[in-house]
């Protein structure tokens, strides 16, 4: 019998990207399937995106996915972008099909799995976001198409909060208004779901967002985007009112595996995913 050892390539492009878990929950995944792929972490540096995605397509990776710096620019070099994608203006994931490049964002798309996963309404509810940066904008544009009412972009600095309130208002059937993040945020009382999509919390353990801790009710959904824990401070203080909770442990997973998928054209196996996660990060 004739051996085989070439594997398809697939990877990350980011900078910096040494600390990207993609590697193990998809390397995890390919293993699992037994199939013959290899997933790499690799450095580009910014202004090298072209020749990167260029050096993709000659050594005919399967797919990549793209982190920080690149997201947004990378959407001028592919030949199709999904549309909720070209919403956002940037791009996690791309595969490749007939020589042509494909572009996806499964970070919003992997927040919403977790919810409907979880038997949570979305439709004609109310949302709460914390935070206007990169996540927070893939999590809207796809509560929006999810079927949200309506969307309170919560920020710091009132031109990117703003920004996002109007994207959403122009290319969502949402509806989204923006409060300015200037002290302790009292979460108001028709909130259905409220997400942290801040970093707050995720290099100290000991911190959390500055709301009004008092104003949340149990029938509130609260979900943190922070990928490398559990339970952080904020949800051990949302559980303490009788909140229902998501970490974004399980939401990387999910992008993760809706990539796999793109991939592979097979459903991914989440578990493996997960406890490949979890083992990394020590949980």
């Amino acid at each position: 019998m004739k051996r085989v050892y070439q594997k398809q390539l697939l990877g990350v492009f980011g900078d910096p990207v040494d600390d990207n878990p993609s590697v193990v929950i998809e390397q995890a995944a390919f293993d699992a399937e037994n199939l013959p792929m290899q997933y790499l972490t690799i450095q580009v540096k910014k202004g090298d995106l072209q020749k990167a995605i260029d050096g993709m397509k000659a050594m005919n990776f399967l797919g990549i996915n793209i982190t920080m710096p690149h997201k947004m620019e990378v959407l001028k070099y592919l030949d199709v972008v999904a549309e909720d994608a070209r919403v956002m203006g940037a791009v996690n994931t791309i595969y490749q099909r007939n020589g042509k490049l494909y572009g996806e964002n499964t970070d919003g798309k992997g927040f919403v799995m977790n919810l409907k996963n979880g038997n949570i309404p979305i439709i004609n509810k109310n949302a709460v976001i914390l935070g206007a940066g990169g996540v927070a904008r893939a999590i809207a544009v796809e509560l929006a198409n999810a079927g949200i009412r309506k969307i309170t972009v919560v920020n710091i600095f009132e031109e990117q909060g703003e920004a996002l309130t109007g994207l959403l208002n122009h290319s969502t059937p949402a509806c989204a208004e923006f409060e300015l993040w200037n002290g302790t945020y009292s979460i108001p009382e028709n909130t259905d779901i409220l997400v942290n999509a801040t970093s707050i919390g995720f290099v100290k353990e000991t911190e959390k967002p500055d709301i009004n801790y008092e104003s949340l009710n149990a029938n509130v959904v609260v979900c943190d985007v922070i990928p490398n824990k559990e339970n952080t401070l904020f949800l051990a203080e949302a559980k303490k009112k009788g909140c229902r909770t998501f970490h974004g442990m399980q939401m990387l997973v999910n992008q993760g595996a809706i990539a796999f998928e793109l991939w592979t054209g097979r459903k991914a196996p989440v578990e493996v995913m997960l406890k490949a996660l979890k083992e990394s990060y020590k949980v």
